[in-house]
């Protein structure tokens, strides 16, 4: 993939390439509001869950990231357990804010995250006070940034109470180390209590992030989508491609340089159940007949609705972003489409 590079002075009067980002790049992207906050994002969301860690190409992971913004891709999602190893993705990100991103900082929403396993000991995990400011100081060190746009607790606590864990979400943004407080795989329920402590304390929660996608419908079942919108909330949805399942990546068996051979920490041959597998083929004639591919049929199928505000897709080749933020031009469902693939799945 060619990437545009601009000539730069340097100090030395050496002249040096750096990026310089495509000047029509906000004409490629639709922006939405985050529930009924005045934050837009886009639609289609950059994770860096995967391949941003100290075992893949820092080069590719340039690649992947002045494409996504060079088409309108604003939001770079991350946390500080991505990697491997954890705080690699955060650091490897921040190099490439500090060598060609940072003139661009006041364009770019930058969110992390914290309350999964991260340092040994009892303050390195789940949602106290001492660990999530910790943790946020952390990540803006290997970041080199001053502030996150977007700071998450990661996953519900059973043990801390929940006044003490938004208390810590209140003090990162009144402290000025981010500007929004976001919930991470909470359920319905809970996220309606944090809401409402977060309203009272005057904080800014405009986010929700859970795993949503045409097979893992948990949202909608555990009252998370209905609480959203009724709070004003947005929803971000992670893995709505099913970790590749819903692309045509597994559709005639496993490759062997896909992720279930090379990292099968989170997809891995016993997930790729054959049932899954000629569900997902009955789903690919479905998205040939709208004249589509798999991939971009299952992210408009996310965004099928308002409650949902944006798709996070990951990626490991330039050319995947590219079909994916396609979406943003699929035609809608009709309802005998979305009834058919309601009968595929369910």
């Amino acid at each position: 993939m060619c990437l545009k590079l601009s000539r730069k002075q340097t100090e030395k009067g050496e002249k040096s390439n750096m990026y310089a980002a495509d000047e029509k790049r906000y004409e490629k992207m639709n922006y939405r509001s985050s529930g009924k906050s005045g934050l837009k994002l886009p639609e289609v969301v950059l994770g860096l869950w995967h391949n941003f860690g100290d075992t893949a190409s820092f080069e590719r992971m340039k690649e992947l990231c002045f494409t996504a913004f060079d088409h309108g891709i604003t939001h770079f999602d991350l946390a500080n357990n991505y990697g491997p190893k954890p705080g690699s993705a955060e650091k490897n990100f921040g190099r490439i804010l500090k060598e060609d991103l940072m003139p661009y900082r006041d364009e770019l929403i930058i969110s992390t995250k914290a309350g999964y396993d991260m340092w040994s000991g009892p303050y390195g995990n789940w949602g106290s006070r001492k660990y999530l400011l910790a943790s946020l100081d952390q990540s803006l060190k290997r970041m080199g940034l001053d502030y996150v746009d977007i700071f998450y607790h990661h996953r519900m606590d059973p043990e801390t109470p929940l006044e003490e864990t938004m208390g810590a979400l209140d003090q990162a943004v009144k402290s000025g180390k981010a500007l929004y407080a976001g919930l991470s795989n909470y359920d319905g329920a809970t996220m309606k209590k944090a809401c409402a402590i977060l309203r009272e304390l005057h904080c800014p929660f405009v986010i929700n992030q859970n795993r949503y996608s045409i097979f893992d419908r948990t949202i909608e079942k555990n009252g998370l989508k209905v609480a959203a919108k009724e709070e004003g909330v947005g929803i971000i949805s992670f893995s709505p491609l099913e970790q590749g399942i819903l692309t045509d990546r597994y559709l005639n068996g496993i490759p062997e340089d896909s992720r279930v051979r090379t990292d099968g920490r989170f997809l891995n041959k016993e997930r790729l159940t054959s049932d899954k597998i000629e569900k997902a083929r009955a789903l690919n004639e479905l998205a040939k007949a709208r004249g589509e591919s798999l991939a971009r049929m299952a992210l408009k199928w996310v965004r099928k609705d308002d409650a949902v505000t944006s798709v996070l897709i990951g990626a490991s080749r330039p050319e995947q972003i590219l079909d994916n933020i396609k979406m943003i031009n699929s035609p809608d469902f009709t309802e005998e489409e979305l009834q058919k693939i309601d009968e595929i799945v369910l």
